[in-house]
């Protein structure tokens, strides 16, 4: 299979691209370094953050090469999307699904076989169908990109096992260039990755993690419905996310919110897929939708205005966080992400990686990410600071994570410590926490008794503290290594060898005191000003008539993206719309200087939304 050789000199090709089809003036960073590898036909994988531009990294080398794109994508309603971008910004890109009619697809593959298609979009699933991968190979395929490519790695938080037959792409296709993209991925994933598809022949560019725009905050759980509600109603009218662990507590808490006048619609495994489908196509065309889910939910999800994820229990990972919290703020914009979560979400996702199976190496791993994730939670000083850690990346105290913003000193609670550690020992290190936080505050119900813990030394030891300030400090105590967690059993606090030395004198403990005692607002202050700490540097400043005018502008995008049944972000980005309030385009040419209007976009909405700009004038 010969590769196709392109008309014009690829330097001037990429730039046209980028400016007549796509509408931006200059790439941002770390984009061309990879178009230009992928157009000197060697493969490449691509670790950038959500909202960096992944799939221009593509998309571009797709036009300038010539020939077919292969894109493989986990997600119908995701590829539905980004395929109807393409075709508004004038790009012949399709797909062929499922969830379309036999005849739309034949239509499709006519197309595609006539040369007349840039970029096809398929699921993984379909592509390594015998009969598809005969087809294609009769064809010059040029380029074949693998998104959220994390999926193809046992060690990834989203391992899908039909991404594994990928790994004969490379056999099967061998001189088209191909590159893997992901926003979500370690050392040891990066790594899998790249053995399972290309060998020894990629290039590896890791772009960074940070997300600076998205303000971290970690609050004890201690009414859990009412630090959600409080959360929300800081986020009223604004786009959302929910994530809860199990589908029954996604059902419960969309219920609640429901009834508490937010707009919020459930989605779980246990749906029906035409209710699942329905709740997605909702949360994605329309504002304001809270969608309240577990982790089925999210993977590929593209909406740029997500103003805020919650976590109401502890995730699995610290990948699987990052990739989860990673849905808001795509456009740059202020956004936040809160997570809640007590002593009892620790022994779960403990007990979680022990019934997983898998091998006594992967429970080890596993239990590794899960330590990096709980010093995450239980960081001392900024959250950043172990996000981009576990990644690979050093970086100075953000300013502007709840810690940073958090005035409140790491104590020494080496005295306090002593007494929770004698107080596991003296009672058998097999009760859990609630049990030894009765034992130190001096409790005499029927299990202290039957165990006869109210003759311990222990025993009303810490009665001067609050039950909620001993609930702290063992799970910071769990969290940090002193004290270990019986899994087979029932849960019952250890000590480690660690909290031993500290049980000695031979170590200090110091942590932080907890919100817990005082129900606090638990996204660290106020949720508007904490986030406009780290705005984007290139956002319009509106004045408030260009607010009004940015209005105008948003209801027009979205009469035409309803037109079309396309999300609205499709039609322009809130970008896009931001720089023609400010900038008030009044003739074709002076809208064509619009961020993200390329010339497909430019002949089928400049007059429309001229005039809406030119009435607002007058």
């Amino acid at each position: 299979m010969e590769m196709a050789v392109p008309k014009t000199d690829f330097a001037d090709e990429k730039h046209r691209i980028l400016a007549q089809v796509f509408g931006f003036p200059a790439f941002r960073p770390g984009q061309e370094e990879i178009i230009d590898t992928l157009m000197a036909g060697e493969s490449v994988l691509a670790v950038m953050p959500t909202g960096a531009g992944k799939s221009l990294c593509f998309q571009v080398p797709a036009l300038a090469m010539g020939g077919l794109t292969i894109v493989v994508s986990p997600l119908l309603a995701l590829m539905q999307d980004q395929v109807s971008a393409l075709q508004l910004a004038g790009v012949q890109a399709e797909t062929i699904n499922s969830a379309r009619s036999r005849e739309e697809n034949v239509d499709v593959w006519r197309r595609v076989a006539a040369g007349e298609v840039s970029l096809l979009y398929l699921s993984p699933e379909r592509l390594m169908t015998p009969r598809m991968l005969d087809a294609l190979a009769r064809l010059p395929v040029s380029l074949i990109a693998v998104d959220e490519a994390h999926c193809i790695s046992q060690w990834g938080p989203a391992f899908r096992p039909e991404y594994a037959d990928l790994i004969r792409l490379r056999g099967l296709f061998p001189d088209a260039a191909m590159v893997a993209l992901t926003a979500t991925a370690d050392a040891i994933t990066r790594r899998d990755i790249a053995d399972k598809l290309f060998g020894e022949g990629a290039k590896i560019f890791v772009q960074g993690f940070d997300r600076p725009n998205i303000h971290l905050a970690v609050t004890f759980k201690q009414d859990w419905k009412q630090q959600m509600l409080a959360f929300l109603r800081r986020h009223d009218g604004e786009s959302g996310i929910v994530y809860c662990l199990s589908r029954k507590k996604t059902e419960e808490t969309a219920a609640l919110l429901l009834a508490n006048g937010i707009t919020a619609l459930p989605y779980h495994a246990g749906m029906e897929k035409w209710q699942r489908d329905a709740n997605q196509d909702r949360f994605m065309r329309e504002d304001a939708i809270v969608m309240v889910a577990t982790i089925a939910f999210g993977m590929g999800i593209d909406k740029p205005d997500v103003r805020f994820v919650l976590h109401t229990d502890l995730p699995g990972s610290m990948e699987a966080y990052y990739q989860e919290f990673g849905r808001a703020g795509r456009d740059g914009t202020p956004a936040q992400a809160l997570m809640l979560y007590g002593l009892g979400d620790i022994r779960m996702r403990r007990q979680f990686i022990e019934q997983e199976g898998g091998g006594e190496d992967r429970r080890r791993q596993e239990h590794k990410r899960l330590d990096a994730l709980l010093a995450y939670c239980e960081a001392p000083e900024c959250r950043r600071q172990p996000l981009l850690a576990y990644f690979g990346e050093d970086t100075e105290p953000c300013g502007h994570c709840d810690l940073c913003l958090d005035t409140t000193p790491a104590v020494d609670g080496t005295d306090l410590a002593q007494l929770a550690l004698a107080a596991i020992r003296d009672t058998g290190q097999r009760f859990g926490a609630a049990h030894i936080v009765d034992v130190l505050c001096g409790a005499m119900n029927e299990k202290v008794r039957k165990f006869n813990h109210q003759r311990l030394d222990s025993h009303g030891a810490g009665k001067a503290r609050r039950k909620p300030e001993w609930q702290s400090i063992l799970r910071q105590l769990l969290a940090a290594g002193y004290l270990s967690l019986d899994l087979e059993g029932y849960g019952g606090l250890a000590l480690s060898p660690r909290g031993q030395t500290v049980l000695r004198g031979e170590e200090d403990f110091f942590y932080r005191p907890d919100a817990a005692p005082q129900l606090r607002d638990p996204g660290g202050g106020t949720a508007r000003t904490a986030t406009r700490a780290s705005p984007r540097t290139d956002e319009p400043d509106l004045s408030s008539r260009d607010q009004d005018l940015l209005g105008e502008l948003k209801a027009l995008r979205s009469r035409l993206s309803k037109a079309r049944n396309v999300p609205a972000y499709v039609v322009f980005s809130d970008r896009s719309l931001a720089d023609m309030a400010l900038n008030r385009p009044t003739s074709i040419d002076e809208f064509a200087t619009i961020h993200g209007v390329g010339q497909a976009k430019l002949k089928k909405f400049a007059t429309t939304f001229l005039a809406v700009i030119a009435e607002y004038g007058q």
